[in-house]
C-alpha cells in the first residue's frame, strides 16, 4: 500500500511538472500509475490532496536539510554560505518538486494554502535570523533584514526553473555562483544614501 502511495505521489511530481497541476487529470495520474481510476480515492482524498501532500513534503525536507546543513557550521559567514548552498542544491536537485511548489499554490484550498505559507514563513525565519546575527555582529551590512531574506531566496530559487542537469555545471559548480555572490553582497553591500534622503 505505501509503495502504490509514493508510486501516485512520482507520477503526480512528473505531470505536474510537465502539465501543470489543472491540465492533469485523476485519469492521467491513474494511467501512469497503472491503476484504475477509483483506486487513487483509496491513497489520496483528492488531486488537491495529493498537490498538498507534495509541496508539504517538499517543505518539510527544505526545512529538514537546511537545519542539518547548520548544525555542523559555526560562525556567521559560514552558517550564511551554507544556508545558501543548501537552499540551492536543494532545489536544483528536486527541480521538479520545487518548480511545482512554486507554480501551483493557487490550486490549494484556503486552508492547505494557510499550511504552507506558515512553513514557509518559519523556513524564511531561520535565514532572517542569520541576516540579524551577520548584521548584529557587524560582518554584513545593516540591511532590511525581512525585504533581504526574500531577495536572497526569490534568487537562489529560480534555479529551479532553468536547471539542466545535461547543462555544462555540476550543482556544486552551481551553489558555489550564488554563494560567494551573496556572501559578497552581505559584506560589501553598505549603501550611501543619496544627499537628501
Amino acid at each position: 500500500m505505501a509503495e502504490m502511495k509514493t508510486t501516485i505521489k512520482t507520477v503526480c511530481i512528473d505531470l505536474f511538472f510537465k502539465k501543470g497541476y489543472f491540465a492533469t487529470s485523476i485519469s492521467d495520474i491513474a494511467g501512469g500509475s497503472g491503476i484504475q481510476k477509483a483506486s487513487i480515492y483509496y491513497h489520496y482524498a483528492s488531486k488537491e490532496d495529493l498537490l498538498f501532500h507534495i509541496l508539504t513534503s517538499t517543505m518539510d525536507d527544505l526545512t529538514t536539510t537546511l537545519k542539518q546543513g547548520l548544525a555542523a557550521v559555526q560562525g556567521i559567514e559560514q552558517r550564511m554560505r551554507a544556508a545558501v548552498r543548501s537552499h540551492v542544491c536543494f532545489h536544483l536537485e528536486r527541480q521538479k518538486e520545487n518548480f511545482i511548489a512554486n507554480a501551483e499554490l493557487r490550486g490549494l484550498t484556503a486552508e492547505h494554502y494557510r499550511s504552507i505559507v506558515k512553513k514557509r514563513d518559519e523556513y524564511e525565519s531561520i535565514f532572517q535570523d542569520l541576516l540579524r546575527q551577520g548584521t548584529d555582529e557587524g560582518v554584513f551590512a545593516d540591511v532590511d533584514v525581512k525585504i533581504l531574506s526574500y531577495a536572497i531566496l526569490t534568487l537562489c530559487t529560480a534555479g529551479a526553473t532553468w536547471y539542466n542537469s545535461n547543462g555544462r555545471l555540476t550543482v556544486d559548480e552551481i551553489a558555489d555562483i550564488y554563494e560567494n555572490f551573496i556572501i559578497s553582497g552581505l559584506k560589501q553591500g553598505r549603501f550611501e544614501r543619496p544627499a537628501g534622503h
